[in-house]
């Protein structure tokens, strides 16, 4: 993996994980003093004509950016419910990618269906065209399994799974405490 592609830990303000970004975008951050860098990746460095940068593993927020308002309207909701879905269309049991499968409104919005996460499922194009805009009783395709509101255990599941690989984003994600726990 090249340094460019490697990921950075993201944290807000508060030390609060808020995801992961590019290194040129944590680069970027820092660079404009909205970010501090809190941890390096090693040894690496990141070298321009005139500049010499440490990689960033881990950065924080200089300002607290309250993301309770925006999880709500995001736009990786697709991306989430996918995840949620474990990319299987949840009509037919087909796995897929993310431009394999669509986004299945299981009440259709034309019909008074809100877009939230309990009324979304992974789908692929296939049965999205078959069911229409009928609800899954009436296409006789019932859901593999009920769809949960997403919550932020999905979040958290994603920056475990990428920290296996990254040990020292353990201690922010709070991984040392889980484990002493369960």
């Amino acid at each position: 993996m090249t340094m460019i592609t490697r990921k950075v830990l993201l944290l807000n303000a508060s030390y609060e994980a808020l995801g992961t970004i590019s290194v040129p975008r944590a680069v970027r951050l820092i660079w404009k003093e909205s970010a501090e860098l809190v941890e390096r990746d090693g040894d690496r460095v990141l070298r321009s004509q005139r500049f010499e940068f440490a990689q960033p593993s881990v950065i924080r927020l200089v300002h607290y950016v309250d993301v309770r308002g925006r999880q709500q309207r995001s736009s990786s909701k697709r991306t989430r419910i996918l995840a949620r879905d474990h990319y299987r269309c949840q009509y037919c049991g087909k796995r897929g990618g993310v431009f394999d499968l669509t986004v299945d409104h299981i009440l259709p919005a034309s019909r008074g269906g809100s877009t939230s996460a309990d009324n979304l499922a992974a789908a692929c194009f296939a049965c999205n065209q078959r069911k229409g805009d009928r609800t899954p009783e009436e296409a006789r395709m019932p859901l593999l399994k009920n769809p949960a509101a997403l919550t932020y255990g999905i979040d958290r599941s994603i920056l475990q799974h990428e920290a296996e690989a990254r040990p020292e984003w353990r201690k922010y994600l709070f991984l040392e405490e889980a484990e002493q726990i369960a």
